[in-house]
Formats: C-alpha cells, structure tokens, sequence
C-alpha cells in the first residue's frame, strides 16, 4: 500500500510515481503528458527531432527572457526549454536545467554539444537535484554514496550529515545567483506538503530585482484528496495542481510582488470529475523588501483604472499625486509598473533611473 499523507500521497510516494512516470517518457513519447505549444520556429531549428517529441510542458516561459540574462529553468526535462533560453539569453548568458530524473538528464545532455555547435556557443548545464531543495546537487551526493553506503542507522545518520554538509558548503544554486526562475508543467508534480518549500527556494535563488516566469497547470476548484492520492492524475499534471487563486497567493505568500498572468488558455486542457485544469503562465517579481525611507517622492497614478494599490497596499488614485518611499518609487519605475506611474522627486533632483540600484540603507539593506 502506497503511504499517505493528509495532503495526499507522501512526498516519497509523489517523487517514485513522477520518476517512474518521466523515465518512461524519456524512451517513448507520452502524448498525453502535454498541452499543446506554439513556439517561436527560429527558436526550434536548431533542436534534435529527440528533443522536440520528448517534450512535456504547457506554456513557453522562454518567450519572456532576454538577452545576457541568467537563467535557471525547474524540471528541465529533455532540456527543451532551456536550448531555447541558451539562444535567447545569448553568449553572455547563462542557463542552468534542475531534473531529478537520470533518464532525462542523460537526453538533455546527450545532445547539448550539437545544439551548442549549431548556434556557436555553449552556455547551457544540466544538474540534478529535486526542484523543492536547490541547495542539494544529487551529482555530487552520488559519488559520496558509492563510497559509504548506507547499511544501517549509523549510515543514515552519515548520509544526512553529508547532505546537510553539500546544502551548506556546495549548494547546487547558490542564494541570489540567477536573474530568472522558468518552469514549463512542473511545480504541479511537487507534493502538497512541498509547495511552500519550493516557492521559498525560487524565491531564494533569484537575485533581488529578478523574477520567476513559470507556466503551470491550475484549477478552477481545489482538487479533492482522493484525486491526489491517484498516482496517475497526480504524474499526469492533474491532481497536484492548485486552484488558480492559491497558485498565485503561493507566489505572494512567499514574498514576490508585481505577479501578472501573461497567459491564460480560455478552454481547459482536461476536465476530470467536472474540474477544469488549464494552462497559466504567471511572472512574480522579487525586490520589495526592506526599509521604505522618505526621500520626498511622489507618484501619479497615469491610468486606465480609476484606482489601483499595490502588494504593499499603497493607494494611487488615477491622476493624484501621493507620497511614496525611495525603495517604492525605484519599484514603480520597474517592470512590470513601468509606463503606469510618473515618478517625482522633491527639489527638483532627477527621478532615479528605472535600471539603476539604489544605495544601500544605514542597515546594509537595499531599498529597491
């Protein structure tokens, strides 16, 4: 009998279904694993047949990049994703594909010197790992593991001393090392109990200013227990996802700002039990924390909305000038709030420009 938890099955149990699930993808094409993608052809031409057929996902995330950028794509599977990033980002930027399934590593990495000889740079790596622990590289635990296998409970206490160790000396993704998190269909496949953990690990990974581009599967109700206790719903990307509102309420509950839904499919992808799952891509910012500190600036409000408020409840109505702290002001100035505001600044001094970090607060925080 498959272990269970009040949140559906254990994350154990979650991780063997989607394993077993996706190395099976990996050798034979499994249609049903995904929603249809339109994708830009420049991008696609210089991707093996393999790659193409091979592909799960429900979104593009890759459309929203931009060049020199560095990026870090979740469940990068047979890497389809992450070749596209790799020409989008260009020679000065640099991709990193996170899958905890061998079999599709060993796809992605089998054919990433011929992607990298056909656009003339080589910028994409692929590491393993679960996509809930970036700290934790399962590449350099492997060899440890040849080494001390573990026979007993001295073994697993050893075995955890040394992951402990990886995660704190050797983190797979380091704190604020990328500039942007991508996921094409893959955070569905985390357990319940999971979720806050891997919104958390986005969050930390991501430089402040960065953000996270994810297309996912959601739902226009919660999805009931029996439903995620089906190992096949569940590795399918149905029964773990969240309802549309908790999709985004996560990215808020740990710390994003800014959220946006770039794209939303109008005519679910499946119905199961009168539940309609469909295709969301969602961009979430990072950089709202710190100190607000009065510098005497204002913003306007340009429109269409009569009135609108922001993350931090800041009140603007179309028109009216309102006072706004320094970190405030630098945020309004950036995507995805540019062209929405005009920004003003006491005595005449310059509106700071949108790109520029501002100087650090008296605590070493930055304020933007």
């Amino acid at each position: 009998m498959v272990p269970q938890s009040r949140n559906g099955l254990e994350a154990s149990a979650v991780t063997e279904a989607v394993a077993r699930r996706y190395a099976a993808a990996a050798l034979e094409v499994e249609p049903a694993l995904c929603c249809p993608v339109q994708y830009e052809a420049k991008w696609l031409a210089a991707l093996p047949r393999e790659i193409l057929d091979k592909d799960y996902g429900c979104g593009d995330p890759s459309a929203h990049l931009r060049e020199g950028e560095t990026v870090l794509d979740l469940g990068s599977g047979a890497g389809k994703i992450c070749f596209i990033a790799s020409q989008v980002v260009g020679p000065q930027g640099r991709v990193i594909g996170v899958d905890m399934t061998p079999e599709m590593l060993a796809l992605a990495r089998k054919h990433r010197g011929e992607v990298a000889a056909k656009i003339g740079w080589d910028n994409v790596e692929f590491r393993r790992g679960r996509i809930e622990d970036l700290r934790l590289d399962w590449d350099k635990l492997d060899p440890w593991l040849a080494r001390n296998p573990v026979r007993d409970a001295d073994g697993a206490q050893a075995l955890e001393r040394e992951m402990d160790r990886l995660r704190a000396e050797e983190p797979m993704i380091a704190d604020a090392s990328v500039d942007v998190v991508v996921s094409n269909c893959v955070l569905n496949l985390v357990a319940p109990g999971a979720k806050p953990r891997l919104f958390a690990e986005i969050f930390r990974v991501l430089q402040r200013g960065g953000r996270a581009v994810i297309s996912d599967i959601v739902s226009d109700r919660a999805v009931p227990e029996r439903m995620q206790r089906d190992p096949e719903l569940l590795s399918g990307c149905i029964s773990g996802a969240l309802e549309e509102r908790a999709f985004l309420k996560a990215f808020e509950d740990a710390g994003f700002y800014g959220l946006s839904v770039l794209a939303r499919q109008a005519e679910p992808w499946r119905t199961v039990e009168g539940i309609e799952f469909r295709s969301l891509t969602v961009a979430a910012y990072k950089g709202k924390q710190g100190p607000c500190d009065d510098a005497g600036q204002s913003a306007i409000y340009l429109g269409p909305f009569a009135k609108v408020w922001d993350d931090d409840g800041h009140v603007f109505e179309r028109g009216q000038r309102a006072p706004v702290c320094a970190k405030t002001s630098a945020i309004l100035g950036r995507e995805p709030y540019a062209g929405h505001f005009a920004r003003l600044e006491q005595d005449g001094l310059a509106a700071r420009d949108a790109g520029a970090p501002c100087e650090p607060a008296a605590d070493g925080q930055a304020c933007c």
